[in-house]
């Protein structure tokens, strides 16, 4: 492998786990948490645990809710394997280290606990950690991010943007319907 090769591969890992993050965090995540029904009803059912839910379970709902969180994920790769082989493998790369991952980062319920070092390193780097993702479902307002950390700020923003509209608007069609229901009631008269 050349430099230039080595260059690629690295490249394109890294693109891909940053954008594939941020379109997954901003373009499934968080809309799913403000107007979608899937994600919260498998992902953050508090009957069952989270380990089931993201990594045992063959419910439908289930792998559909996971599928489309990686639909991001598979279609930056797919971009990236256009820049030739070397990228090719590193989108490859960073499909594999993503789910592994994903995998990780469920690990609380069964008993994982980050060593000092890691959280140091995590912190540093803005990388997600079990206990992250474990705070998440306790509190599905916070701790955004698939990877990354550093994506959970401008997400909660979004989140609370959109619910302010989405309040905003209903409010609107409670006052339309008020006035609706008193021209009515006058024309009866």
């Amino acid at each position: 492998m050349s430099s230039r090769d080595v260059l690629a591969f690295a490249s394109s890992l890294f693109a891909l786990l940053l954008a594939g993050d941020f379109a997954s965090t901003f373009f499934y995540h968080v809309p799913q948490h403000i107007w979608g029904k899937l994600h919260l009803r498998t992902h953050h059912d508090n009957r069952r645990s989270y380990w089931d839910h993201a990594i045992v379970s063959r419910d439908p709902a289930i792998l559909l809710d996971g599928f489309l969180g990686a639909v991001p994920y598979f279609a930056i790769a797919a971009l990236l394997a256009g820049f030739g082989r070397a990228a090719a493998l590193g989108a490859i790369a960073g499909l594999v280290l993503g789910h592994l991952h994903v995998l990780w980062r469920h690990t609380c319920e069964i008993g994982w606990v980050s060593p000092a070092w890691l959280v140091r390193f995590a912190r540093a780097t803005g990388l997600v950690l079990p206990e992250d993702l474990n705070g998440h479902h306790k509190d599905p307002n916070v701790e955004f991010g698939d990877l990354f950390r550093f994506y959970d700020a401008p997400a909660r923003a979004m989140l609370n943007a959109a619910r302010g509209r989405r309040r905003a608007y209903r409010r609107l069609e409670r006052i339309r319907a008020f006035r609706a229901t008193r021209l009515t009631g006058r024309q009866g008269s």
